[in-house]
């Protein structure tokens, strides 16, 4: 059992900021990756059709005999976590609850910011979990659903993201943490730091969230042995050379000979 894959899925290239971290915590750890690049983004979506195209995903993952689920998508797990859990014979676990706990450890002054899809912001799931944690602090919210594109499309560092980030960015109001609600922003970090000022902490749910998958693990017996390498295999459901480039460049290694374009029909 401790050899099984952990099964980690986006709607894009986005949740590689996750599996990396999986990654660099977890190096024992089999990884397989799918990315729904034929049908990013999801944040514009409806929750019955993004609940429709997670649980494909699941399935998929659940056919490669996954030891554990990982929603590294804030959109998927925003609106659809408790149906896959429904499902799912492993364990699964999204990205909010982490960084929800992260975000409230973090600030200093109880004013906050949150972006992410529309889908994840209308939802105002990290208002519930950050109240949960800690009714006083302050929550201001802002959809950039711009970003996703700007990210798939390899934009990340150019005047394009900029223009987008001020625009976002300029009604966040006096904030101390900013937390990037989609996997896909950390590939914006640099531009959206120089938009809102070094003073800001900007958190992502990667870390946090590599860390909740060991504690997982570990309460269930599951991590792998220590004399074990693992491995890393990427699907997606599309397979350009930018995807390769961009995927590659942002996990700091090649990735060409471990990807492959797979359909969920």
């Amino acid at each position: 059992m401790d050899k099984m894959p952990i099964g980690v899925f986006d709607s894009g290239i986005g949740g590689l900021t996750v599996a990396k971290e999986i990654i660099n915590l977890l190096p024992n750890e089999n990884i397989i990756y799918l990315g729904d690049t034929a049908r990013v983004p999801y944040g514009s979506r409806g929750v019955e059709t993004i609940t429709e195209f997670a649980l494909q995903l699941v399935n998929f993952l659940l056919k490669k005999e996954v030891k554990m689920l990982v929603v590294a998508c804030n959109t998927i797990s925003a609106t659809c976590l408790s149906e896959i859990q429904g499902v799912s014979p492993v364990p699964v676990i999204g990205v909010i609850k982490p960084a929800s706990q992260k975000i409230v450890d973090t600030t200093k002054s109880g004013n906050v910011g949150v972006i992410g899809t529309r889908a994840t912001i209308y939802s105002k799931i990290y208002e519930k979990e950050i109240h949960d944690l800690n009714p006083n602090i302050s929550v201001s919210s802002m959809a950039c659903p711009l970003f996703v594109p700007i990210v798939e499309e390899g934009f990340g560092e150019t005047e394009i993201a900029l223009l987008a980030a001020e625009k976002y960015l300029e009604d966040l109001g006096n904030i101390d943490t900013l937390h990037l609600g989609c996997t896909h922003y950390p590939l914006l970090k640099n531009v959206i730091q120089k938009v809102v000022g070094s003073s800001v902490s900007i958190i992502d749910s990667a870390i946090p969230t590599s860390i909740e998958v060991k504690e997982v693990l570990m309460g269930n017996n599951l991590l792998s042995e220590n004399s074990h390498i693992g491995s890393q295999i990427y699907y997606f459901t599309d397979l350009s050379e930018n995807t390769i480039q961009t995927a590659s460049m942002f996990l700091g290694s090649d990735i060409s000979d471990r990807s492959e374009k797979i359909s969920l029909s």
